[in-house]
């Protein structure tokens, strides 16, 4: 075999393996591989959600169920002839099920569903279990639309030859996205769906074309000698892919540059879909095509940067690269092509023509974000006369920029140090916004960022400074890291802070003056906060040295100062100095020392707590923004919480604003504002509330409750207080709430059967109802379905339905269950059946004769007495009365027990029905399972511990760390 034959038959037995590997239908609802386990062979979960209804089948055999629609019926045929428990799906349908019936076939039983009129059905396999979601009338499944693929599961291609050309036609079933392009010397075709190509035997040119498909993509490659031509356009739901023939002009692929962040390509390319990475079979090199949807576009001439290559497409984007790192992002009309660290590209003033020298024009600094002293300096002349000259020149270069796209822009640069040095921010903003509006490229030119950035940090707009720091033409520089790390301290991120600082500080001398006593007080601060006494000392004495600052500046040093002698135990000097900076007319120096005097106040205890909240609420109004307020309110909200006065706490915490939140330190606050509600509502420390005001309180703070197990707990506790005190309604709401707005899946279920208890308790059967029914979801654990299928039965029983009730019992033997089928049977006048489960829910009880019986444990026996003499069953009865007549003498009702054991052919004669009737209404084992409803509910949320104190405790589990 020659080598080339041999290549040749490895490339299309790779190609067509991968086609098929991919490429695949699977049946409506095929064979799991694997059950999990199960309590049974077949295991029906129901559960629902606003979208549509799902019904597994799991288990060793339900797993294995194969489904198939005939009409409006869905059948499920399971692998075992014994009928599977179908009791929930016949008592309570799911939404658009009009009747369920099982019928058996040979060797297997048979489910089916008649559905409604319109409601729509899928099926499939997953986790061990067969599913099948059932969808409302004019309701969507979600993720459906009409398949791109033809009827047979192919996609027909069709061949055209006519002269030198070869036209191929492509027959989709639905519009998709294409990409045509020529590599080599070989054309390819991508398309962003996959499927099987049914290629045509007789293509001309194209009869050696291979094709494969991917996950999401289906490429064809059409070796063809270079210098012939190719085009494409669609036709319809078709594509049309012609070699040879005139060559088609193509437009509609426009490539710019992006240095908004880091350096970047766009491509501006209409319905562009998914970008598809290929590798070559030929070449073995790897290639990204981005894919379009019709009409035709593509790029006329190919461009290429270090970086990567653009080929000349017919239609769509072809990009190679020779790195591992390039991405290729489509998203709706652009495509961004990028690296990590951004595309090596000219520089953006490349081309630009030079600018006539200005000998008195402020000149650029060694670093693109320093501010030096000189660009202050007004030469001799006035500071109107300085600022007219460089605002005319700046003028004049941007009309010339407005007509001639190489004009320079050295003097609206040096307008913008002129205005930067004077400290007009604002102007020196709006000086270099313009002049990136009129030419985009110059947000790549270091300068333009740095000077922007420092500007937009001098007036406080931190975040758009980041935006212009963090720009890829600034990596790396100095001068930048010292403005990043003023901006982390402004924000109270103190580490980020000194490690931007540091890795500045070769440049700090470079600045002017001001700048230097800022990013110095900001340092020290830094290290202050992070425990660094001797730096901060070493820079405070930097700040001091420098010459000519103003007044502010030397206040917010003398502030840090102070901050640090409080933490070298000198609280004298430190409470001297906070005073003293507390009398400037500056609210954003006197604000944090006045906080400082409250803290060392009231550690003196000179000052009360009550003084201190006056104080605090002042200072919460004084000043707004940063890490100054979200110490004033952290230190008022721990004040409170000492106090016990837990609703001013919440409400201090919780007003903090959206920006204070975001600082680094915002996340203290919400943990404060969380522990105290935990400490409230979980630890205790409600429980000397009243019932009712801890309501209130819950209620207006409860999108606190954490989401899971912790909020669950809370108000299961919260909800038991209520309870205990009969305010049901209340309860219920509590409850409910937490159901329909906070939980999902096994937590939801959880709070719903409480809610269904609190229902019952209530004598609400339907609500009770609705509540377990809405909450349905699989794999639920038992103990929690042993639970609502008793509260489920319990209320269809209060609804009369005494059959449906005893269908969802089922042969559940739990004690619950026994409870609500003795009810059930007494309720039918079952006389012998229901006194046989009272008595079996006795147990062995007679055997402790020496402790007297309980109230539900009297009305059991009672039951159990009366049941047996109407029944007739005078050995039963015999039986119960040797076993329980001694508990008479110490029970609450002695008569109601003898008379019931006498039964009403009794020794004496004096058993009368009227008596008997008294007996069966006294006995109300209803009142019975409300008490102990409430004792289990108590229990699980330990409701018998003492109550915490509501004031004079501190909240110590809801203290917020030191400011």
């Amino acid at each position: 075999m020659s080598g080339a034959t041999a290549r040749k038959r490895v490339l299309k037995t790779t190609v067509a393996a991968a086609a098929a590997g991919v490429v695949v239908f699977a049946p409506l609802a095929p064979h799991a591989e694997g059950a999990r386990a199960s309590s049974g062979p077949v295991e029906i979960r129901v559960g629902a959600n606003t979208g549509f209804t799902k019904i597994e089948f799991a288990g060793a055999v339900g797993s294995r169920a194969r489904v198939r629609q005939d009409g409006r019926a869905v059948i499920i045929r399971i692998g075992t002839t014994a009928a599977p428990d179908v009791s929930r799906l016949r008592v309570d349908p799911p939404k658009g099920v009009e009747k369920v019936e099982t019928r058996s076939v040979q060797g297997a039983t048979e489910l089916v569903l008649t559905l409604a009129e319109g409601t729509g059905v899928r099926s499939g396999a997953a986790d061990g279990a067969v599913w099948l979601n059932l969808y409302a009338p004019g309701a969507v499944p979600e993720g459906a639309k009409p398949s791109v693929v033809p009827a047979g599961g192919a996609v027909p291609v069709t061949a055209e030859v006519k002269d030198e050309t070869t036209r191929l036609t492509f027959a989709w079933a639905a519009p998709v996205g294409a990409a045509v392009f020529r590599r080599g010397d070989a054309v390819w075709v991508v398309f962003d769906a996959a499927a099987r190509m049914n290629m045509p035997a007789k293509a001309g040119g194209a009869a050696r074309a291979r094709w494969a498909a991917g996950p999401d993509f289906t490429a064809i490659r059409i070796p063809a000698p270079e210098g012939q031509t190719v085009s494409a356009r669609a036709d319809g739901a078709s594509w049309i892919v012609s070699l040879g023939g005139p060559a088609l002009s193509v437009s509609g692929v426009e490539i710019g540059r992006d240095d908004s962040v880091q350096t970047a390509l766009t491509a501006r390319m209409a319905g562009a879909t998914r970008t598809v990475w290929l590798t070559d079979p030929m070449a073995g090199d790897r290639f990204a095509a981005v894919t379009a949807l019709a009409p035709g576009k593509g790029l006329r001439t190919g461009r290429r940067t270090v970086d990567l290559a653009l080929l000349p497409t017919a239609h769509g984007l072809a990009v190679e690269t020779p790195t591992d790192d390039l991405t290729v992002k489509a998203e709706g009309d652009i495509v961004t092509l990028s690296r990590p660290k951004g595309l090596r590209l000219s520089p953006p003033t490349v081309g630009l023509e030079a600018a006539a020298a200005e000998v008195h024009a402020p000149r650029a600094a060694v670093r693109p974000a320093l501010i030096i002293a000189d660009w202050a300096d007004l030469g001799g002349d006035s500071f109107s006369n300085r600022h007219r000259v460089l605002q005319t020149a700046a003028e004049l270069e941007s009309g010339r920029a407005a007509d001639d796209p190489r004009a320079p822009i050295e003097s609206r640069l040096a307008y913008a140090r002129f205005l930067v040095g004077q400290g007009l921010g604002y102007e020196a903003i709006g000086v270099l916004n313009a002049l990136v509006k009129q030419t985009p490229a110059m947000q790549g030119v270091a300068e333009v960022r740095g000077l922007r950035g420092a500007a937009r940090a001098a007036i406080g707009r931190y975040a758009e400074a980041e935006a212009d720091f963090s720009a890829s033409a600034l990596a790396g520089d100095p001068s930048t890291r010292v403005w990043q790390g003023y901006i982390a301290a402004q924000r109270s991120d103190w580490t980020t802070a000194r490690q931007a600082f540091a890795a500045g500080s070769g440049v700090v001398d470079n600045f002017a003056p001001e700048w230097r006593a800022r990013f110095g007080t900001a340092h020290a601060l830094a290290a202050v906060e992070t425990g660094d006494l001797a730096a901060a000392n070493e820079l405070l004495a930097y700040v001091f040295s420098q010459p000519g600052i103003s007044a502010a500046d030397q206040l917010a040093a003398r502030l840090v100062q102070a901050k640090l002698f409080e933490l070298e135990q000198k609280p004298a000097q430190a409470l001297a100095l906070y005073k003293a900076v507390a009398r400037a007319p500056l609210d954003g120096v006197s604000t944090p020392a006045r906080l400082g005097v409250v803290h060392l106040e009231m550690a003196k205890g000179t000052m009360k707590p009550d003084q201190a909240a006056a104080q605090l609420e002042a200072l919460k109004w004084r000043w707004r923004g940063d890490g100054t307020e979200l110490a004033v309110i952290r230190s008022l909200g721990e004040l409170y919480l000492s106090q016990g006065r837990y609703r001013e706490a919440l409400t201090t915490l919780k007003a903090a604003g959206r920006k204070i939140v975001v600082l680094p330190g915002g996340s203290q606050l919400q943990a404060d504002l969380d522990n105290a509600f935990r400490a409230l509502f979980l630890d205790g420390a409600a429980d000397g509330l009243q019932p009712v005001q801890a309501l209130a309180l819950f209620f207006d703070f409860r999108e606190l409750t954490p989401v899971g197990a912790d909020g669950d707990e809370m108000v299961r506790r919260l909800a038991r207080r209520l309870i205990d005190v009969d305010l049901l309604d209340q309860a219920a709401e509590l409850l409910k709430y937490q159901a329909d707005n906070r939980l999902d899946g096994v937590a939801k279920a959880q709070v719903s059967t409480n809610l269904a208890a609190v229902y019952l308790m209530n004598r609400q059967p339907e609500e009770a109802l609705q509540a377990l029914w809405s909450s349905r979801t699989t794999l639920l654990p038992t103990a929690m379905n042993v639970e609502r299928r008793a509260l489920e039965a319990r209320a269809l029983m209060e609804l009369g339905r005494y059959d449906h009730a005893l269908e969802v019992l089922g042969k559940d033997a739990s004690p619950a269950g026994r409870d609500v089928r003795a009810e059930i049977f007494w309720k039918q006048q079952q006389w012998g059946a229901a006194a046989a489960l009272y008595e079996q829910q006795l147990g062995a009880r007679y055997r402790d004769a020496l402790i007297p019986l309980t109230a539900d444990e009297e009305n059991r026996l009672i039951r159990a007495g009366v049941g047996y003499s109407l029944a007739r069953d005078a050995g039963a009865l015999n039986r119960l009365s040797a076993n329980y007549s001694g508990f008479a003498d110490k029970a609450r009702s002695p008569g109601g027990i003898r008379i019931a054991l006498a039964g009403l052919d009794g020794a004496d004669g004096s058993g009368r029905p009227q008596d008997f009737a008294a007996l069966s209404a006294g006995a109300d084992t209803y009142a019975g399972w409300i008490a102990a409803t409430k004792a289990e509910f108590r229990q699980k949320t330990g409701g018998d511990r003492p109550a915490t104190p509501a004031r004079n405790q501190p909240a110590a589990a809801a203290r917020p760390a030191a400011a």
